[in-house]
């Protein structure tokens, strides 16, 4: 599943290959075509995300919700548009080019109201800078459950996926396992930061790299990684390889549904 900085990329984009135009909108797969209909030559305001969730709105407060899920793909193309596949559930196009979007898990018209609902129920962005991350501590800082598995949920921080919760608890010597409640507030704020950071590289660069500079293959004389998220990491899937600052084994755990990595020998805290 796309992090939350692959979403607000898409934002990005969409806001700059279309923004402000009028755009032709259609569902060759059906599943959208009577929401396309009712957008099909008006003008696409804006774009916009929070977390894993992505927001085109038109006019009279209406926008399409788009959650990529485990299976969603995007495709920007230029024109001219080749004829779309059956598989397309939603294409905007205008005279300069078109985009494709596949197999969402969801692909809806909702209204204003609706939207900002969707907001009401997510946590905090480190990509918004409007949003606060007292509302995440405050939640964070009372919870028995593991900082691991709250920064996996998207009710407690908004956007962060597998591959930053293993490295940012990495940055920061925290040992994945530790409750919420027992991480103080300097701690809390310096993750929210550097999450911030990683995560504005990771739009602007359109992968994950989370090594420092002391670390990377060039100060280190070790081979790049070759992985499909296409980044320097820390221990995301590193699993019995030796990490680059300790030289300890990487573990790894099923913690909140998903695959945990983290290093024994640095992770103490």
């Amino acid at each position: 599943m796309p992090e939350g900085h692959t979403i607000h990329r898409l934002a990005a984009d969409h806001r700059e290959r279309f923004g402000g135009r009028p755009v032709r909108v259609s569902s060759p797969q059906g599943k959208f075509a009577d929401s396309a209909a009712l957008l099909d030559g008006t003008v696409l305001e804006t774009a916009e995300a929070h977390g894993k969730h992505l927001f085109l709105g038109f006019p009279g407060e209406e926008w399409i919700h788009i959650h990529l899920g485990l299976f969603g793909k995007v495709n920007f193309g230029d024109a001219p548009a080749p004829p779309p596949a059956d598989t397309v559930r939603l294409r905007i196009a205008d005279e300069s080019g078109y985009v494709d979007l596949r197999g969402p898990t969801t692909c809806a018209l909702i209204t204003d109201a609706e939207k900002r609902a969707i907001h009401d129920r997510l946590g905090p962005d480190p990509l918004r800078p409007e949003d606060d991350p007292e509302k995440a501590w405050r939640r964070v800082s009372r919870s028995r459950t593991t900082i691991a598995a709250l920064l996996m949920d998207q009710k407690v921080i908004a956007g962060v996926g597998n591959v930053y919760r293993a490295e940012v608890l990495f940055r920061h010597g925290i040992d994945p396992y530790r409750a919420g409640k027992d991480l103080t507030a300097d701690e809390w704020n310096a993750l929210w930061t550097d999450l911030a950071m990683l995560m504005r590289e990771g739009v602007r660069l359109n992968r994950i790299d989370t090594v420092r500079p002391e670390h990377t293959p060039e100060a280190m004389g070790r081979p790049p990684r070759v992985d499909d998220h296409g980044g320097e990491v820390y221990v995301y899937r590193r699993a019995n390889l030796p990490c680059h600052v300790c030289g300890a084994g990487i573990r790894t755990a099923d913690l909140a549904a998903r695959n945990l990595f983290w290093c024994p020998g640095c992770q103490r805290t």
